[in-house]
């Protein structure tokens, strides 16, 4: 594999139009309050350079980042869901002849992005404000997203779940088998697949006429705090729960306070974790397919960089699957 030079960085580009990495930041990205001058100038500046320019060889490498939470050092390769991904994405990048490389979440607000020598970058639950994002659009690095991208722009290409319909289809086979009080496990990110389910569920009962209880998750609440304020007064007789952890801290706050699982309390999470089966009681689980949406970003993304008829632009939606267990069954 021939290795590619790497570009210049911001840091390049700021010293030579003699300001600060933020200006050249907002410059290349349209943001910021700039003089139209010194936006252009930077700008100039920076194609003069090589900022962004496609340089050869290829590499066929393939990049991979999930930018939620960008700069934190969390292992997304521990939860469930990204395992998987990244494992039928490396395999289905390796059938087509490319390699797969991926950094840790700790480095992804930092300055890689600038000059990773890749020829195309895979971008799992981008968020608002995505400073990956930024680095590689100012490159012209061809991107596919898994998840709708915040500000989605035209020729943009990504993969995702139709998470309204999913979020309709648990809330309503909750609702059948008699719960009247359901709260959504929620808030934690800024990605699209938080902000889609959320706002689903609000006009799931809006139309039904149920108060919306919401429960913040956080990942390092393993006993369940958060819901206590609801298990104590009985404000709540089903959860929903969007993270992988979510369900067991369910089932260790309602084991707190005496609720008994399905008979007290129901219990959906989405999660793509085998050991939900095995639970006692087994809990219902909604499954996002990781391993087609990676094959279908994998493919898309190629289908970019190799001749012939590129991808088609927009959303390619994978079904979720419900999978009924006990936790959910009165």
């Amino acid at each position: 594999m021939t290795r590619v030079p790497p570009g210049p960085t911001l840091a390049d580009i700021a010293r030579a139009a003699e300001v600060s990495t933020a200006t050249v930041s907002h410059a290349l990205n349209g943001t910021g309050r700039l003089a139209e001058g010194t936006r252009r100038r930077v700008r100039e500046i920076a194609t003069g350079l090589g900022y962004g320019a496609p340089r050869t060889p290829r590499t066929r490498t393939l990049g991979l980042a999930v930018t939620t939470f960008a700069g934190a050092p969390w292992n997304f390769v521990a939860v469930a869901y990204f395992s998987r991904w990244l494992t039928a994405a490396t395999s289905a990048a390796h059938a087509r002849g490319y390699a797969l490389t991926t950094l840790p979440a700790d480095r992804g607000a930092g300055t890689p992005w600038h000059h990773l020598a890749v020829d195309g970058m895979l971008l799992l639950d981008s968020p608002d404000d995505d400073p990956v994002l930024r680095a590689l659009r100012a490159r012209g690095i061809p991107l596919v997203f898994d998840g709708r991208p915040a500000d989605p722009r035209p020729g943009d290409v990504w993969v995702d779940n139709d998470h309204t319909a999913t979020t309709h289809e648990v809330l309503d086979h909750l609702a059948a088998a008699g719960a009247r009080r359901i709260a959504l496990h929620t808030g934690f990110g800024d990605e699209h697949y938080t902000r889609a389910v959320t706002e689903a569920y609000g006009r799931w009962c809006a139309r039904r006429g149920r108060t919306p209880l919401p429960v913040r998750f956080d990942p390092r609440d393993g006993p369940g705090h958060a819901f206590d304020p609801l298990f104590a007064e009985g404000a709540a007789d089903a959860v929903y729960s969007l993270y992988d952890p979510g369900g067991r801290q369910a089932l260790a706050a309602a084991a707190r306070h005496g609720l008994s699982v399905p008979q007290d309390l129901l219990l959906v999470c989405a999660s793509e974790d085998p050991a939900y089966a095995d639970c006692r009681p087994p809990v219902t689980t909604v499954t996002l397919h990781p391993e087609a949406l990676a094959e279908s970003a994998v493919a898309a993304l190629v289908a970019l960089l190799e001749p012939g008829a590129p991808a088609a632009p927009g959303g390619l939606t994978v079904p979720a699957t419900l999978l009924h267990r006990t936790s959910s069954l009165r």
